[in-house]
């Protein structure tokens, strides 16, 4: 694999300089035109040591405008890291659509050295380079461009480039013992390398092995490898725009109808099949005296569990989702009763910002995982891509069925982390949903929460009741299932939720 980048190609310092001018104001000229597209630049640096990785950023930022690049190395987690997923830090650095992000000890570096000091199997190798393929391929389904550049050097170069670099005085600091531990490895090293850019060189995130024997050779490569990158992405991505323009346009022009005038009263439609709402018995309900006596039980419980669970370092993540007027405001406050309010945090989302939708759907909830021993409340989530996205048409077919695997991933890493994470879905049938709505609009202090939104949301039931069953589907694991609590009742729900989380926290802690 790296005999190529092997044979001692090199560039003239004059013919160097005289490419570099030119490709500067190409450079310049993309960089500004990238600012208008709709994806973001992802530059991955990697390779032996010495290989001239470092001095290649440097350059790209000198030739490019460094205000418009981010820059991002890693060295071992922080505490505030260590108490998130690993991938957190990652996800929080993520350049936004029409910036480029450079990472330097990157989402690889970790596994790689695992697997070279014999950390981590080679199953537990091929596992976590697994898991970086679906995180890369997340981010590329979304439109990101992904380059990744291995810069290499032979042992017998390896070894030269340390010993000049250890003679300079103004360079000698790069030069550390590991450096040279990793010399002594070079072997182990190299097996380790082939076996991470097999499996992880894909058409939407290639390896490109670069020559790093003569630096300007190296950097002039991989600059002019991320120049004709972004403009075939940029020309396929408009490409693929239009297309898509074209489509919406023929979809728009067959549902185009008069808008109505909403009809609050319209019977409710009804799915000819069975749903997993519909088998829910909604006729649970709860004696006054006794949901009294229970909710004070339960209250008390979960008071002493949280405390716990803060002391010992084990957050919680609760995610809320339902039908309008449901009573997802009603669980939530009897929770965080019961709760210091320096242990926890309730999220509420709405349509993202536009900060938001300049990255990923996932990254806005990525960037508000907790430190360890938090509890965080999530009043909508990231089921909106598959729920309100879907059935309003704010997402592509293609975009909120590929959803599903990406939630699944994200609520997997999670759990693994140790996080206990509980999801509820809070169901109300047609009926008693018209009777909250009414409900609120004689009522002052309720009138707000009811919208135009809500009513034009309300006739479109059977298709957001189809959705629900789809996600219930197709996401509920055994590492984060689906709670799904008959809400007619609020007392009843509210216990249910409640036994519920004090239930999984007990367990949680039994275990840790």
């Amino acid at each position: 694999m790296f005999e190529t980048a092997e044979l001692g190609r090199s560039i003239p310092k004059k013919e160097f300089e005289e490419q570099v001018e030119s490709l500067r104001t190409e450079l310049l000229a993309i960089q500004q035109d990238l600012r208008q597209y709709d994806f973001p630049v992802i530059i991955v640096m990697a390779g032996v040591d010495g290989a001239g990785k470092g001095a290649t950023v440097n350059l790209l930022n000198e030739w490019m405008d460094s205000r418009w690049i981010d820059n991002n190395a890693y060295v071992r987690h922080s505490d505030e890291e260590s108490e998130r997923p690993r991938y957190w830090r990652y996800w929080r650095d993520l350049p936004a659509k029409g910036k480029i992000g450079i990472f330097l000890s990157s989402w690889y570096s970790s596994p790689f050295l695992d697997h070279v000091y014999d950390k981590i199997s080679k199953a537990e190798y091929d596992e976590r380079l697994d898991r970086i393929k679906a995180f890369e391929k997340t981010l590329a389904d979304d439109g990101a461009l992904i380059l990744k550049f291995w810069m290499h050097l032979g042992k017998d170069a390896q070894k030269k480039r340390l010993k000049k670099l250890e003679k300079d005085e103004l360079q000698a600091w790069r030069v550390n013992e590991s450096d040279w531990e990793h010399w002594r490895m070079y072997d182990k090293f190299i097996d380790s390398a082939e076996r991470l850019i097999m499996r992880t060189s894909k058409g939407h995130a290639p390896w490109s092995i670069v020559e790093g024997a003569d630096g300007r050779y190296g950097s002039l490569t991989v600059a002019q490898q991320i120049r004709d990158a972004i403009v075939r992405h940029a020309a396929l991505r408009t490409s693929q725009k239009e297309a898509l323009v074209q489509l919406a346009k023929k979809d728009q022009a067959i549902k185009k109808a008069p808008e109505e005038k909403i009809n609050k009263d319209a019977p409710i439609e009804t799915l000819p099949y069975p749903t997993v709402l519909s088998r829910l018995d909604m006729s649970l309900t709860v004696e006054k005296e006794a949901y009294k006596t229970e909710l004070k039980s339960l209250q008390g419980r979960l008071s002493q569990l949280a405390r716990k669970a803060t002391e010992r370092g084990v957050s919680t993540i609760l995610v809320f989702e339902g039908s309008d007027a449901a009573g997802k405001g009603g669980n939530i406050r009897r929770i965080i009763s019961a709760l210091d309010a320096r242990s926890y945090k309730v999220l509420p989302f709405a349509a993202p910002n536009d900060e938001e939708r300049a990255h990923h759907y996932l990254w806005r909830f990525w960037r508000h995982m907790s430190r360890a021993g938090r509890l965080t409340i999530f009043d909508r989530s990231w089921y909106g891509r598959v729920l309100v996205e879907r059935c309003e048409g704010f997402a592509r077919e293609d975009e909120w069925r590929r959803a599903y695997g990406e939630i699944v991933d994200f609520e997997d890493q999670i759990v693994d982390h140790g996080t206990v994470l509980l999801k509820f879905w809070i169901h109300i049938d047609p009926d008693e949903q018209l009777a909250r709505f009414k409900a609120r609009e004689v009522t002052p202090w309720k009138q707000w929460k009811l919208t135009d939104e809500d009513w034009r949301n309300r006739e479109k039931w059977p298709q957001y009741e189809e959705a629900v069953n789809d996600l219930v589907e197709k996401t509920s694991t055994s590492n984060a299932p689906w709670t799904l609590v008959e809400g007619n009742d609020k007392k009843h729900a509210r216990l249910k939720v409640l036994r519920t989380v004090c239930n999984a926290l007990e367990a949680r802690l039994q275990d840790k």
